[in-house]
């Protein structure tokens, strides 16, 4: 079981770092089917793994590819509505959840399929000035998301977040990887501590997972700025429906 944590730990990481999510998609079914937790486990053991290999793949881009005040606002928020998350997840039925699980993974390769602007949108004008009064609801508004989505699923949410910087807040697509990074670590942090009353996690398997996804978020983050964005992120499109369709068919195989 830890070769295979380890297997899966370098796929998770290497994708967070190229594309700023994604991995975290990965992790639960990879937990739950590939290393044998139950999805009690996997959830937090998820976070775990995305927070640690997120920090790690944010570091190549700290200089110059984080837009902070935005990460902040997105990023509290989404740590405070993860409870909520976490409440509704106590209440849902395991294969229901798996099924929505799937879903979302489908959600996340259609918006990886599609074309991300990268002008600066409504929210800023010709001479580079913020008009935070627009900005703000946006922003509040994809933290509240992201964050339920963090406590329900044990997703950090970047696979969301990376469109939502482009596209409905204006960020350029490398600030909009590099800030998406920061927000994962910080609603991975609020949706671990959301669990901590219920935690169940197998340290050994968790440790070798998030230890070779660290290593390969590291070296992905630096190359991923290099590599051409449409190919990335094709890639992984075809990667989720291939994961959503395994997880769907597993559910219906165990009812």
């Amino acid at each position: 079981m830890i070769i295979t944590a380890l297997a899966f730990g370098l796929l998770v990481g290497g994708l967070l770092g190229l594309v700023g999510g994604g991995g975290s998609i990965l992790a639960v079914p990879a937990l739950v089917y590939g290393v044998g937790m139950p999805l009690s486990a996997a959830i937090p053991s998820s976070l775990v793994v995305v927070g640690a290999s997120s920090t790690m793949a944010v570091l190549p881009r700290l200089r110059r590819d984080v837009d902070w005040k935005l990460a902040l606002i997105i990023g509290v928020v989404g740590g405070a509505t993860a409870f909520a998350g976490t409440a509704v997840n106590a209440l849902l039925d395991e294969q229901l959840l798996l099924i929505v699980f799937a879903a979302i993974m489908v959600l996340a390769g259609v918006r990886m399929l599609l074309p991300v602007g990268s002008g600066a949108g409504r929210d800023i004008t010709e001479d580079g000035t913020v008009l935070w009064r627009r900005r703000l609801p946006k922003a509040v508004a994809t933290g509240v998301v992201v964050g339920f989505l963090t406590g329900l699923l044990g997703v950090g949410g970047g696979f969301l977040i990376v469109p939502a910087l482009a596209l409905i807040l204006g960020l350029p697509m490398t600030t909009a990887v590099g800030t998406s990074l920061v927000i994962v670590v910080i609603n991975s942090v609020g949706g671990l501590v959301s669990h901590l009353g219920n935690l169940e996690v197998d340290w050994a398997l968790t440790g070798s997972f998030a230890g070779a996804a660290m290593v390969a978020a590291y070296i992905a983050g630096r190359i991923g700025r290099s590599l051409p964005e449409q190919v990335l992120k094709r890639g992984f499109a075809g990667l989720v429906f291939v994961v959503a369709v395994y997880v769907v068919i597993r559910v219906f195989l165990d009812i």
